[in-house]
C-alpha cells in the first residue's frame, strides 16, 4: 500500500510541476465575472469524471456560488437547456477525443458559450475546438495496464477544489453563507456554536 501511495503522491506533483498554468489566472478571472454578471460556473463529464464534477459542484453550492453539474450524455438529450449565454462550462476529458464531449464541444462553440477543457493531453480534438484549455500532463495512471482513471481523475478534483478555493477567496463569501447552507452533521453541529 505504500508503494501505490508513493507513486500516487509522485505522479500528481509531478504533474502540477509540468502543467502550464498560463491559462489557469484567465479562467479564474473569467469565473468570478460571470458569476458577478449573473452567471454560473457548469462542470460537465462522463463515467470516472462525473463524482469529480458533483464534488466542485457541491463546494461551490455548500457557499451559494451558483453552479450546476451537467452530464455529457444528458446535455445530448435535452439537459443542454441548462446552459446560458452568460455562463461558463468546464468539460472533463483526459483524452480530449471521447466523442460525446467533442460533439458536445461542437455544439456549445456553435452556441458562443464560455467554455473550457481541463485534460491531460495537448493538442485534442476538443482542445482544437474549444481554444480555452487547462492542461495536466500525467505520465501514468498508477494501474498495472496504465487505462484506469485514477491519477487523472486525483489531478482534476485537486485542481477543481483549488479553483473553488480561490473563488471563495474572490468572491468574499463569508462562513455565515456555509453555516447557512450547512446545518447537519458535524460541521453543522460546529459551526451552530460560533457566533457567526
Amino acid at each position: 500500500m505504500q508503494k501505490q501511495l508513493k507513486q500516487q503522491l509522485e505522479t500528481i506533483q509531478k504533474a502540477f510541476q509540468d502543467y502550464n498554468d498560463d491559462n489557469v489566472d484567465v479562467l479564474i478571472h473569467q469565473c468570478f465575472k460571470i458569476l458577478k454578471n449573473g452567471g454560473k460556473i457548469i462542470a460537465t463529464g462522463l463515467g470516472k469524471n462525473v463524482p469529480i464534477c458533483e464534488k466542485f459542484i457541491g463546494t461551490l453550492n455548500s457557499v451559494g456560488i451558483d453552479s450546476h453539474f451537467l452530464h455529457t450524455n444528458s446535455a445530448m438529450h435535452g439537459d443542454l437547456g441548462l446552459v446560458k449565454k452568460n455562463d461558463l462550462i468546464i468539460i472533463l476529458s483526459k483524452s480530449g477525443e471521447t466523442k460525446e464531449s467533442t460533439d458536445l464541444a461542437k455544439l456549445l462553440k456553435i452556441r458562443g458559450t464560455n467554455s473550457w477543457l481541463l485534460t491531460c493531453t495537448d493538442n485534442s480534438s476538443i482542445q482544437k475546438i474549444l481554444k480555452q484549455s487547462v492542461v495536466i500532463p500525467i505520465e501514468h495512471e498508477g494501474d498495472p495496464w496504465n487505462v484506469i482513471p485514477n491519477n487523472s481523475t486525483l489531478v482534476f478534483l485537486i485542481f477543481l477544489q483549488a479553483l473553488a478555493m480561490e473563488l471563495i477567496e474572490k468572491m468574499e463569501v463569508p462562513l455565515s453563507v456555509f453555516k447557512e447552507n450547512h446545518p447537519g452533521g458535524a460541521i453543522g453541529k460546529l459551526l451552530k456554536k460560533s457566533k457567526i
